[in-house]
C-alpha cells in the first residue's frame, strides 16, 4: 500500500514524464509548489517507489521514469476524467455536420482522432458477422451491362458491375430483384452464399427462364471476399515520438501495420468499455513497446466495431481515454440515427 505522499509523488512524476519525455530527478521535483517536501524526502520516496517496481532508473541519467507497473497503477487509480470537452465536441460536430455514409464517418473519426492525439488511430469497421443486407437494386446501364447496388444495415454501400446474359430480359431482371430483396433482406453477409444456394435458387427455378445461367451471374455479384474494414489515421505519427528513434522498432511497427488481418484479430477481442494494454501486456510482439487503448461502438445491443489508439507507454492517458469514450458514444449514436433514417 502506497502512502498518500507516495501517491502524490507518483502522479506528479508520471504527469511530468508524459509532458517532457525526460527522466525526473528529486531536485527538480523538490522545486514544485505542489510538492512541499525536501529533496531528501522525495529522494527516499522515489527509492521506495523504484523498489516497489513503480519507477525505473535509466542508463543515461540519474533521474527515474515510470515503469509499466507504474503506468498501470496510474491508469487504474490516479487519473480521473478529463475536464476538456471541446475536443470531443469537435468529433460530434463532424458527425452531425452532414448525413454521411457510415464509412465516411468512420474514416473521418480515425483521422480526427489521430490529429487530436498525435498517435496512430485504428477503427475496425462493422464486422461481417453482424452486418446484414438491407437493400438491393440492379440498374441496367445498357442492353448488356448493369450495376448492382448493395446497402447494408451499417451504412456500407457497394456497387458491383456485371454483364447481363443475353437470355435475361427486363422482366426476368425485375423478378430477380424482387426475389433477392424478399429473401436476402436482413440476412447476415456471411450467410449470403448459403441462402442463395437454397431459397433463392429454388425461387428462380420456379419463376424465371434459364434460371441456371442467371444464377451463375448472381453468385458472381454476391459471393465475394469481404475483407474486414480497417480505417487507420496517423500511421506515421509514431515517428514523432522520441522513444522511437530505434530503426528496428519502427520497422517492426510498420510491418505489422501492413498486416490488416493481424490488426483486426487483435481488435476483435475488445470488450465493452475502455481497455488499456500497456507495453508487455500486449500479445502482439510489434507493439510491446506501445500502449493500446480500445473501446467498442454498437448498434442496439450488438457490438459493431472497435476504436483503438496506439502510442508510446508515455501516453496522455487522461486525454486519450476521454476522447475515445466520447467517440465511442458518438459513433454509437451515428449508427443508431443512420439505421433509423434508413428503416
Amino acid at each position: 500500500m502506497l502512502t498518500e505522499r507516495q501517491l502524490i509523488l507518483l502522479q506528479v512524476i508520471i504527469d511530468d514524464f508524459i509532458d517532457s519525455a525526460r527522466p525526473i530527478g528529486s531536485r527538480a521535483l523538490s522545486k514544485k509548489e505542489s510538492l512541499p517536501y525536501s529533496a531528501a524526502t522525495i529522494r527516499n520516496d522515489m527509492a521506495d517507489l523504484e523498489e516497489l517496481g513503480f519507477l525505473e532508473k535509466t542508463h543515461t541519467s540519474s533521474g527515474r521514469v515510470p515503469s509499466e507497473k507504474g503506468y498501470r497503477y496510474y491508469v487504474d487509480h490516479l487519473i480521473g476524467p478529463s475536464t476538456k470537452q471541446n475536443e470531443v465536441s469537435i468529433i460530434k460536430d463532424i458527425i452531425q455536420d452532414g448525413f454521411f455514409e457510415l464509412e465516411q464517418i468512420v474514416q473521418m473519426s480515425a483521422e480526427v482522432l489521430s490529429e487530436l492525439t498525435n498517435y496512430t488511430s485504428i477503427i475496425l469497421g462493422p464486422e461481417m458477422f453482424e452486418t446484414t443486407l438491407k437493400q438491393i437494386q440492379i440498374l441496367p446501364l445498357s442492353a448488356h451491362t448493369a450495376v448492382a447496388i448493395l446497402v447494408t444495415n451499417t451504412g456500407h454501400v457497394e456497387h458491383r458491375s456485371f454483364t447481363i446474359p443475353e437470355k435475361i430480359n427486363s422482366s426476368d431482371l425485375e423478378k430477380m430483384v424482387n426475389i433477392l430483396n424478399d429473401r436476402l433482406k436482413g440476412v447476415p453477409i456471411i450467410r449470403l452464399q448459403e441462402v442463395l444456394d437454397t431459397e433463392v435458387a429454388q425461387l428462380m427455378k420456379m419463376y424465371m427462364n434459364d434460371s441456371n445461367r442467371s444464377f451463375d451471374y448472381l453468385k458472381a455479384i454476391f459471393v465475394s471476399d469481404h475483407p474486414v474494414k480497417l480505417y487507420i489515421g496517423g500511421k506515421s505519427n509514431i515517428l514523432m515520438q522520441p522513444e522511437f528513434n530505434d530503426v528496428d522498432k519502427i520497422r517492426s511497427f510498420f510491418s505489422m501495420m501492413e498486416k490488416e488481418d493481424e490488426i483486426a484479430n487483435m481488435l476483435k477481442n475488445s470488450k465493452n468499455g475502455i481497455e488499456v494494454s500497456i507495453g508487455n501486456e500486449n500479445e502482439v510482439e510489434a507493439i510491446k513497446d506501445l500502449s493500446l487503448i480500445t473501446a467498442s461502438y454498437h448498434l442496439g445491443g450488438d457490438h459493431m466495431g472497435t476504436i483503438a489508439l496506439l502510442g508510446p507507454t508515455r501516453m496522455e492517458y487522461r486525454k486519450v481515454i476521454s476522447l475515445i469514450r466520447g467517440l465511442s458514444s458518438e459513433m454509437t449514436d451515428a449508427l443508431y440515427m443512420w439505421n433509423r433514417f434508413n428503416d
